[in-house]
């Protein structure tokens, strides 16, 4: 069904938009979900295995959110030149993105692997024994997959630029199949411990990146790689790359790093305070996966409609996104509030920290109704119009002054202990909104297409 029938000529209709969303949040769904399982497997290691996997994910999430930021910035100069109808310059943006993420990501897993010493012994600062252990050989394995998920991540952001959301749906259905049956047999039938959950993780992430990469050369893409592979950059096009996705990367990098000093900060209060933020940031991200699918759609509508030029129509599916997404956000706090009892008893926690993991997720998911969609989908609108610099600033004052800095003030001297950790994150949250949605209402952000 149409929009309406005077909005016939809009770029994407009903149809074109549930095509494009509904995949992302299987996506999602998927990687949410298996993370949720892989969890509950690896907590039959027991508490400190969940505690290892968990600051060791932290620096992983920092590695793949700066990679999935300079994917985002070349998926916004694809997207613009595809609404300029200018297909020549999206494909050779998407082969210079390629190129950048393979040789950036390999010099960052070789500097990650010289640095293991000061990230588990500086970084994670004074934790148990066998939670050192676990990191660290968690940490040797994972670490070899880097390249493999920037690559995959490069790829799946093109498809998304085109609309096509469906074959990256696939692919993560098929990477989480690998990486669940794979924990399963090496942790449950080998009893290979903590690498029975890293080595399915480096297998799945190597598979996915040889599907995208052979998938995304098909020359009858809109936007496509070149069937020799390209060695040669272009400064042009990785400048465009970069002056958003560098802000961007800066921005997600900044974000995880500040996440990773309060995950410091958590490892002060014991390792029940750490397995209660694990359990309860594996729940809370289940809680938000439509957020962050329409975030996806997100920046493959608008940044397309700034391309043609047309910001009407990006005001337009901007409002119907947050719409969307505040009503799917809604639906899926409600079922984990009602899968609550299950899901704490299938991680074998102890009365305590059960209780803690509990009152987390009923404030996070409370919040995230009220507040979170704005946050998702707002942001992105402006990058898609090389808004970059503005949503950097606001996100690293915020993180910076309100997440790590009341961290330390409700959770160390209000003795809120990890709680005060998430009512912190609120408060950032509530600043970010402000700020976007000022922002928003202005015209400082149309800055033309690239």
């Amino acid at each position: 069904m149409e929009i309406t029938p005077k909005t016939r000529e809009y770029l994407f209709s009903d149809k074109n938009l549930y095509k494009l969303i509904f995949p992302l949040i299987i996506e999602q769904f998927l990687l949410v979900t298996v993370g949720l399982v892989d969890s509950i497997m690896i907590a039959s290691i027991g508490e400190a295995a969940v505690s290892a996997v968990s600051l060791v994910d932290s620096i992983n999430i920092l590695v793949i959110n700066i990679f999935t930021a300079l994917a985002t910035g070349g998926a916004v100069v694809s997207g613009q030149y595809l609404g300029q109808k200018k297909e020549d310059n999206a494909c050779k943006s998407a082969d210079q993105l390629i190129l950048f993420l393979s040789l950036s990501s390999i010099t960052v897993m070789i500097l990650g692997y010289l640095c293991k010493y000061f990230i588990l012994h500086i970084v994670f600062g004074h934790i148990e024994q066998d939670v050192m252990n676990y990191s660290s050989t968690y940490l040797t394995i994972v670490f070899m997959s880097i390249p493999f998920i920037a690559i995959y991540n490069g790829g799946a952001a093109l498809f998304r630029a085109m609309g096509n959301s469906k074959i990256t749906m696939k692919i993560a259905i098929m990477m989480n199949l690998i990486n669940l049956i794979g924990n399963y047999f090496l942790i449950y039938v080998f009893k290979m411990g903590i690498a029975g959950a890293a080595i399915p993780t480096v297998f799945s992430r190597v598979v996915a990146a040889l599907v995208i990469f052979i998938l995304i050369k098909n020359d009858n893409l809109q936007i496509h790689l070149s069937k020799k592979m390209c060695m040669k950059f272009d400064r042009i096009l990785i400048r465009k790359i970069l002056h958003i996705g560098i802000p961007n990367g800066l921005e997600n990098g900044m974000f995880q790093l500040g996440k990773i000093i309060v995950l410091n900060l958590i490892a002060t209060f014991g390792t029940a305070a750490i397995a209660a933020n694990a359990v309860a940031n594996a729940v809370g991200l289940f809680q938000i996966i439509p957020g962050m699918a329409i975030s996806q759609a997100t920046l493959s509508v608008t940044s397309q409609c700034i391309g043609a030029g047309d910001y009407d129509q990006t005001k337009y599916y901007t409002r119907k996104l947050v719409k969307i997404s505040t009503i799917c956000i809604s639906l899926a706090v409600i079922l984990t509030f009602i899968s609550m009892p299950l899901i704490l008893k299938a991680y074998n926690l102890s009365d305590y920290t059960a209780t803690i993991s509990k009152n987390i997720i009923l404030y996070h998911g409370s919040l995230s109704i009220i507040i979170l969609t704005v946050s998702f989908v707002l942001p992105n609108t402006l990058r898609a119009a090389n808004d970059v610099k503005f949503c950097m600033i606001v996100a690293i004052l915020s993180m910076w002054i309100f997440r790590i800095g009341f961290s330390y003030v409700l959770g160390r001297y209000m003795n809120m202990g990890v709680f005060g950790v998430w009512v912190a994150m609120s408060i950032d949250w509530v600043f970010r909104v402000a700020c976007f949605i000022t922002r928003y209402k202005g015209n400082k952000w149309k800055l033309h297409e690239i």
